[in-house]
Parts: C-alpha cells; sequence; structure tokens
C-alpha cells in the first residue's frame, strides 16, 4: 500500500521517514538515487522535507494523492545537487520535480507535468525564497 504525501509528511513531524510503501526508512531516507555519501542522506533528506512542505503550502496538492521522494543528482558539468519529486499515488507518474538549487543552471527550478516537463515552469530566486 502506498503512504500519502500527509502520512509523510506528519511521520516527519514525528523524527520518522516514510518511503512510498509506508516504510519507515532509516538507509536511505526517501531518497531514490544517490551520488553522495550515504552518511549524508539524513540531512539532506530533513531539509528536503522542510522544503516540501513549504512549497505544498503554495501549490495546490491533495496531499492524499501525492506522495514525495527524494534525488541526488550528478551532473557532467557541475555539482551534485538534489531535488524532490511529488508523484501521483495511482499511477506513479511524477508531477512535479522541485530543485531548490540545481548543479545545472545554480538556480531554483520547478519542472512539471502541466508543460511535459518541457523546459522549467519557474526558476530563480523567486521562487527559491518559496522554499526557504
Amino acid at each position: 500500500m502506498k503512504t500519502t504525501l500527509r502520512q509523510q509528511l506528519e511521520a516527519f513531524e514525528n523524527g520518522v521517514f516514510l518511503d512510498s510503501d509506508g516504510e519507515e526508512d532509516t538507509r536511505c531516507f526517501v531518497f531514490y538515487d544517490w551520488f553522495c555519501k550515504d552518511s549524508s542522506l539524513k540531512n539532506k533528506a530533513t531539509a528536503l522535507f522542510k522544503k516540501t512542505k513549504r512549497f505544498i503550502e503554495r501549490v495546490d496538492i491533495d496531499l492524499d494523492s501525492t506522495y514525495v521522494f527524494f534525488k541526488n543528482n550528478c551532473p557532467v558539468g557541475g555539482p551534485l545537487y538534489d531535488d524532490f519529486r511529488i508523484c501521483d499515488i495511482e499511477s506513479g507518474n511524477v508531477l512535479y520535480t522541485v530543485t531548490p538549487k540545481s548543479g545545472h543552471t545554480g538556480e531554483a527550478e520547478l519542472w512539471g507535468r502541466e508543460n511535459s516537463f518541457d523546459g522549467p515552469i519557474k526558476t530563480g530566486k523567486v521562487f527559491a525564497d518559496l522554499l526557504v
């Protein structure tokens, strides 16, 4: 059974990291893929859950039909960077990818299904300030 974004955020408030299957995740801390040290995942996940919470306060997302997972990216030309992805529970499709600071551009970026992920929907400092 999939867990909901609401359940993930409630668990996080109690110091628990729930993966998309509703299992407590003390190894990967909700990261799907990463290139950083395993020992840094918990701190990264803590920061990303806080940013996820800020993001959903400003965007109309159904907390009971979505879940979140994290990804640590390794671009060919640039530093590692993290993002979080809001997914539909039924299909598993990513609805939004939120990058607080891209390793490609150095800016915050919002990507989404509404434009078929054909370039960022929002970028820059104003968007980044929404995630602080």
